[in-house]
């Protein structure tokens, strides 16, 4: 069988399995299952010597794992011949949100207490901190327009604009790790994230541009 064909051949059995009324229940315990896995590892000191710090930077690493699962989505639907792939797509994107919600509640709580005069004090002192506040609120506004309703009030082409804010988030959340990671003089995950962010990110901009492709749906 030709290599090149198998992924179209796979096609329409991987859609008929997307399509199927489980595939969004199924998916949605999945991407719940690292959060349930980390809280219960707290809740039973299962998180190390330090298991506040673990945990922030674990929900931290499960927002840039869902954020790459986000921008695979368009790359897997054009080149696996995938389109129900679609329908998981808010989802997976809400996911992002959820898991960086997470992460800063988390942050809040045990870096800062809650104190939110000592959190607006370490926005303005440290760039990393700022640049992943940054990102978080976009990830706001896009998640409280992720619904049907919000696309008609918006019109389609604001909606596209603001949704485009994505990449955006890539490269902050991008660069707020690789700053997180400069004191330690640890860049090797730092380097695995940005290398797939960037591949993706490329591959969107190779093909909207590419002098016979057409702009992506």
């Amino acid at each position: 069988m030709d290599s090149a064909t198998t992924p179209r051949k796979a096609g329409p059995l991987v859609n008929r399995w997307l399509s199927h009324r489980v595939a969004k229940p199924l998916f949605f315990i999945l991407c719940s299952l690292p959060a349930v896995w980390l809280f219960w590892a707290a809740w039973n000191d299962q998180l190390g010597a330090n298991p506040a710090e673990a945990l922030i930077r674990s929900l931290g690493d499960w927002s840039l794992r869902a954020l790459v699962l986000v921008l695979l989505v368009t790359p897997l639907r054009v080149l696996a011949a995938w389109p129900a792939l679609a329908r998981l797509r808010r989802m997976l994107g809400l996911f992002v949100f959820f898991y960086a919600s997470l992460h800063l509640m988390a942050y809040a709580l045990f870096d800062m207490g809650f104190e939110w005069r000592d959190l607006l004090a370490d926005l303005a002192k440290r760039p990393f901190i700022l640049v992943g506040f940054v990102s978080w609120l976009l990830l706001l506004l896009m998640a409280a327009t992720s619904f049907n309703r919000a696309i008609r009030a918006m019109g389609v082409a604001r909606w596209k604009l603001l949704h485009r804010s994505v990449y955006a988030v890539a490269c902050l959340a991008v660069l707020h790790f690789f700053w997180m990671r400069s004191g330690k003089n640890d860049f090797a995950e730092v380097g695995v994230y940005a290398v797939l962010l960037a591949a993706l990110l490329g591959w969107r901009v190779w093909r909207r541009w590419r002098p016979s492709g057409r702009p992506m749906p």
